[in-house]
């Protein structure tokens, strides 16, 4: 019985560990953005795909205008008319007692027909369709543009979580390492060589440790939550970085080779010039509604007085149509339309101009971030040769603790400049993808 009741309670435990509430969300970079991008992640991705449809819904409404409009009508209805109405005007001529009446009615009417309209030409129709699947185009460019937008957002938010990690191991090891100077003051004193103020001296060094210990994990846990926020996860996730923050080497393009790839890959720059053309050709349009337009209708269907009494009539034509004067609308169309169109290559000319200083402000921060890597890496070495050597002083009674403590504070920031110089190279690189337009083969490596 025990035992049936140890390994009952060995399986709640174990379901327990294994319920949603206690896993830990294993996070690449990779992993975090492929999330954010999915319908069920980032909002503005979902806006963006309902704005595709929306956009493919109007071209459909446009291109209505090609196909036959048929309806479908049965009446049937009881009718009096007074013929005065419509100029019949019997005379009185009485014969035999008879009178014509000028009052008609009741009587019984039905109709049951189908008619039909088809657009047989219409240069502006044409117009309307091609901007309206153009624009339908741009929206799905957008949509490209969102994701680029999304992706480089949630990398920004995990690479400042990476960041915050490393400043965490960083407040970590600054506290063992204050322990283990205080430790070591200890020693001395014990052993005749040291003093008390030796012994404060460290104590202080840990303290201003733990107080930065305690403020990087509080950082830790506010860049969490923004890449869950940025992912649009339950906030409550618990989350672990597989990724660490480090030194990758790339070789870069020149500024020619990459403002050429950005000017093709950018989906902005695509999306732009995409409304640019559905402009012209809504100018287009109203520009072509001047022209006649030609069609051709039709109906067909039985009347009469009753239903088996009715007979079948129809009615077929066509339509040429041509505008002469409409107070001058038409005209204020086409003005507006026009200054729409000067609106967005304005708009392109200025994107364009955007995008080269992207890449160019990109180029330079990434330049600048490579070499303070190198910069704080050397740094970082000389600083623990010097805690090392400092260390060894103190500890065979050479000098006092004011060396130790000197050269920890210099590791300290040492260690905080490599993160710096690391996150700055990342963010670098980051920037450069984006500015290229390459920021999804940058998330996927």
């Amino acid at each position: 019985m025990l035992v049936l009741v140890l390994i009952l309670m060995a399986g709640l435990k174990a379901e327990a560990q294994d319920s949603p509430q206690h896993k830990i969300l294993q996070l690449s970079m990779k992993r975090a953005v492929e999330i954010a991008l999915t319908p069920e992640g980032s909002t503005r991705v979902a806006l963006a795909l309902e704005s595709v449809k929306q956009a493919q819904q109007q071209a459909r409404e446009a291109k209505s205008a090609f196909l036959p409009t048929i309806d479908a009508q049965v009446e049937e209805q009881s009718e009096t008319v007074f013929l005065k109405t419509f100029g019949i005007n019997f005379p009185t001529v009485p014969v035999f007692g008879f009178v014509i009446p000028s009052f008609v009615g009741p009587f019984g009417v039905f109709d049951a027909r189908a008619s039909a309209q088809q657009s047989v030409f219409s240069y502006s129709d044409i117009k309307k369709y091609k901007a309206a699947k153009l624009s339908a185009a741009a929206s799905n460019t957008d949509l490209g543009t969102t994701r680029n937008q999304v992706s480089d957002q949630v990398a920004r938010s995990y690479l400042t979580a990476l960041r915050a990690d490393a400043a965490l191991a960083t407040a970590q090891a600054d506290v063992d390492l204050s322990n283990a100077l205080e430790k070591l003051a200890q020693r001395q004193k014990d052993a005749g060589t040291g003093t008390g103020i030796e012994i404060t001296r460290a104590q202080v060094q840990l303290a201003n440790d733990q107080q930065k210990l305690l403020v990087a994990d509080n950082d830790r846990r506010r860049a969490v939550l923004e890449l869950l926020r940025a992912m649009n996860l339950n906030l409550d996730a618990e989350v672990e970085l597989t990724d660490k923050l480090s030194y990758t080497e790339v070789n870069v393009a020149t500024l020619e080779a990459s403002l050429d790839e950005a000017r093709t890959e950018r989906t902005e720059l695509q999306a732009q010039q995409q409304r640019e053309q559905v402009a012209r050709l809504n100018y287009d349009a109203v520009s072509a509604e001047r022209l006649p337009t030609a069609g051709v209708f039709g109906n067909y269907g039985d009347t009469g007085l009753a239903v088996d009494s009715s007979r079948a009539t129809r009615d077929v034509g066509v339509s040429l149509k041509v505008p002469v004067f409409d107070g001058f609308r038409r005209d204020a169309r086409r003005a507006e339309s026009l200054s729409q169109y000067r609106q967005e290559k304005t708009r392109t000319h200025d994107l364009e101009q955007q995008i080269e200083l992207d890449v160019r402000l990109a180029l330079d921060s990434f330049r600048s971030a490579k070499a303070q890597v190198q910069t704080a890496q050397d740094g970082l070495a000389l600083a623990q040769n010097e805690v090392a050597q400092a260390q060894r002083r103190y500890q065979a009674g050479v000098t006092n603790s004011i060396e130790v403590t000197d050269a920890q504070t210099r590791l300290d920031r040492a260690r905080d400049n490599q993160i710096a110089a690391l996150y700055n190279y990342n963010l670098a690189r980051i920037d450069l993808a984006t500015a290229t337009g390459t920021i999804a083969e940058y998330v996927n490596q």
